[in-house]
């Protein structure tokens, strides 16, 4: 998949779901566990759970969409913290927080989310990417005729190489026509100067995906956010340490997952001042919004 042979990859996810016909996986935890044992979803009820993190979710129930042309009622678990930003989402017919009332549910087939892209055997062609699929009422904010630009730099603490030194972005504040809106949440808002730009962020994501709803470009580092921002069609730049997750792939600057998003990696394992640099001089030599936000092609 990182290099986009996609049926390689079934291929072999064939080989994995035979093998696993007959195992229990329930004692292993939520996001190591299976749930598809290759059913068909055909006219079917179909319960889809949602074991890995945030923006997995963001990234993936793009594909409920294409599980409700096929089935006959499509009921989703989903981490409660996203329950308002997907209750509006086509082809959800009922949504319940996951590890609520998921035992009392009737279903015929239940899937991991995370399944999805292997039961329909996708492609880089075939890749579900109509935006927004996503969608919200943009958040109210100050409008002063600058660009608005958002800004995340912490991923979450199992990866500490997915994050970026604010320092590193530092020189960021040296532009003009620019205004930053602070989106970072957690213990990365203590390394975060106040006058580095407007505090826009919020815990509730809901909230959160309003704000970006209302911005010109996001950047963020490979994080919820950059899924949350893809997902509403907002420009988002992301971020990537050289040995980067597998969505990514290889050796690209734009995600077929995203169309309005670029992808600006490390040339080297560690080295963020040459992304920081990119970073400044694309911003820094912007001259008309029109221009300056285009996904690279």
């Amino acid at each position: 998949m990182r290099r986009g042979d996609f049926e390689a990859a079934w291929q072999i996810s064939d080989a994995i779901l035979r093998s696993r016909l007959n195992a229990r996986c329930d004692h292993l935890p939520l996001e190591q566990q299976w749930l598809w044992r290759g059913q068909p979803l055909e006219g079917k009820s179909i319960l889809i759970r949602t074991y890995h993190g945030l923006g997995d979710t963001i990234q993936f129930i793009r594909y409920a969409g294409l599980v409700h042309g096929i089935a006959k009622h499509v009921t989703v678990c989903a981490q409660p913290e996203l329950l308002s930003l997907l209750q509006n989402l086509e082809g959800i017919d009922e949504l319940f927080p996951l590890k609520d009332r998921e035992l009392r549910i009737d279903y015929d087939v239940p899937v991991e989310l995370m399944e999805l892209p292997h039961i329909f055997r996708t492609t880089l062609e075939s890749i579900p990417a109509s935006i927004p699929y996503i969608c919200v009422e943009p958040a109210e904010i100050v409008r002063d005729g600058n660009l608005q630009v958002g800004l995340v730099w912490e991923a979450g603490g199992w990866d500490p190489r997915r994050s970026i030194p604010l320092r590193s972005l530092d020189r960021l504040r040296e532009l003009r026509g620019i205004t930053f809106h602070i989106l970072q949440r957690g213990k990365g808002l203590e390394t975060c100067p106040k006058a580095f730009g407007r505090m826009t962020g919020s815990d509730d994501v809901f909230q959160a995906a309003r704000v970006i709803a209302a911005l010109d470009l996001l950047i963020s580092v490979d994080s919820m956010p950059a899924h949350l921002a893809g997902a509403l069609g907002i420009p988002t730049w992301t971020l990537l340490p050289a040995e980067c997750d597998w969505r990514w792939m290889t050796d690209r600057h734009d995600s077929p997952w995203y169309p309005t998003m670029r992808l600006f990696r490390q040339p080297r394992s560690g080295d963020w001042h040459s992304v920081a640099e990119r970073i400044y001089q694309e911003l820094r030599d912007f001259s008309g919004v029109e221009n300056r936000l285009e996904p690279a092609l």
